[in-house]
C-alpha cells in the first residue's frame, strides 16, 4: 500500500474520480481563514501551471480559483466587473501594449 500526501485544495468532483479509479481519498472539510489561505495558495500553483504551460485549460483554471474567491469574499461577477471597468477606465487596460522603460524625474 502506497500513500501519496497532497493537502492541497481540489475541485468538487475529484473525490468521487479518486474513488471510481478504485483508490480512497482522505478528506477535510475546511472553511473561514484557512480556506482562504488555501485558495490563494491554489491561485499560486493555478498561476505556475499556467506559465509553464501557456494553455488556455490553465488560464480557465486559475479564473475558477478568483471565482471561489470573490464567492468567500461575498463579491459578486457584477460586482467585481464593475470593480475591473472602474480601473479600465481610470488606469487604461492592456490594449496598447505598453512597456514601461524608466522614469526620469528632473
Amino acid at each position: 500500500m502506497s500513500v501519496k500526501v497532497y493537502n492541497k485544495l481540489i475541485r468538487d468532483k475529484i473525490p468521487q474520480i479518486i474513488e471510481q479509479s478504485g483508490k480512497q481519498a482522505i478528506l477535510e472539510e475546511v472553511s473561514g481563514k484557512e480556506y482562504l489561505e488555501l485558495l490563494n495558495a491554489k491561485l499560486g500553483e493555478e498561476l505556475q501551471e499556467y506559465l509553464d504551460s501557456q494553455s488556455v485549460e490553465e488560464l480557465a483554471d486559475l479564473v475558477e480559483v478568483v471565482y471561489a474567491i470573490l464567492e468567500h469574499k461575498d463579491v459578486s461577477l457584477q460586482d467585481f466587473e464593475v470593480i475591473r471597468k472602474q480601473k479600465v477606465e481610470e488606469r487604461g487596460a492592456f490594449q496598447d501594449k505598453l512597456l514601461l522603460k524608466e522614469v526620469i524625474d528632473d
